[in-house]
């Protein structure tokens, strides 16, 4: 094998990890997606079809299995914080060997957990910017006119972070490594959070938000901003509050969306977690405080 072919572990081959795993493979790699016996035999016999505006319509082969068995270079976690614990018992360290483990989540305590898991120098969180969805099994639809992949891990070899964002690059995303990743993990958490509680919360779009509910948005975004900033991330809520303004008046959280399918909300990984840093910090968040109260309350 060419030394700038990789072999790819996905774990979690939905919206964001199937994209990436057909485009890696697209591009010349191995990629092995590591998912229940049912989906898995549906890679095996379909591969991969991906429908974007963006990279065109196309099916990517992939090998697709139950758990690891082998050594890779990089696994991409790729699936919600819900899913985690389930998800790990696919990898077990022995097979991961030298791999990078990858986690594409939101929040900003689950590399600290996946550090317990795997070995520190290896865990390198990453923040994708992209609109995907799996509306079948090995079906992908890429809405978004970008794919945008910022890869961290402040005591990973760097050498290593570059090999796979010189991959990521060249199947299609934008990648950059950066070298601080509290602040990477921040500045993702500081846009997300606000965005994920409210729409969640009012069962509204985007802007309806930012018009019926601009104060509190106001207030919940200089919340995020001061634990951000006490965290080591960007704190600029004017800049927060127009990133909101820019963005489409229809859009939805994630999290929005699982709530109206009746799925499990990240809303420990992404509430929660701001929660416990604010405390940390000795940082009041009455608004955050309420409304991860109240989504709790109805059942979430």
């Amino acid at each position: 094998m060419a030394n700038d072919e990789l072999t790819v572990a996905v774990l979690g081959p939905g919206g964001v990890g199937g994209l990436l795993a057909a485009l890696l493979a697209r591009a010349g790699h191995r990629v092995i997606c590591l998912a229940g016996d049912e989906t898995a035999r549906t890679l095996r016999t379909d591969g991969i079809r991906v429908r974007s505006g963006l990279y065109g319509d196309f099916t990517a082969r992939v090998e697709a299995a139950a758990e690891l068995h082998e050594p890779v270079d990089a696994c991409l976690i790729a699936v919600k914080h819900t899913a985690l614990d389930a998800a790990l018992t696919r990898i077990a360290p022995p097979a991961l060997g030298d791999a990078l483990l990858v986690p594409f989540l939101n929040g900003v305590e689950h590399p600290a957990a996946l550090r317990a898991h795997h070995r520190p120098d290896r865990v390198a969180p990453a923040v994708i910017r992209v609109e995907s969805t799996r509306v079948a099994p090995g079906v992908i639809e890429h809405d978004s006119p970008f794919a945008e992949v910022d890869l961290t891990g402040d005591p990973v070899p760097r050498a290593r972070l570059d090999r796979l964002a010189e991959a990521f690059a060249a199947a299609g995303p934008v990648t950059r490594v950066l070298p601080d990743e509290a602040a990477a993990l921040w500045a993702k958490m500081s846009f997300l959070a606000p965005l994920a509680l409210l729409t969640t919360r009012y069962g509204l779009p985007l802007g309806d938000i930012r018009t019926g509910h601009r104060e509190e948005l106001a207030a919940l975004v200089a919340e995020t901003a001061a634990v951000s900033r006490a965290c080591g991330g960007p704190s600029d809520p004017a800049a927060a509050l127009a990133r909101y303004d820019a963005f489409p008046a229809r859009t939805r959280s994630s999290m929005q969306r699982d709530a109206e399918a009746g799925r499990p909300l990240e809303l420990d990984a992404i509430g929660g977690a701001l929660l416990r840093a604010a405390g940390r910090h000795g940082i009041s968040a009455p608004v955050a405080t309420r409304l991860v109260g109240q989504l709790a309350d109805a059942g979430h």
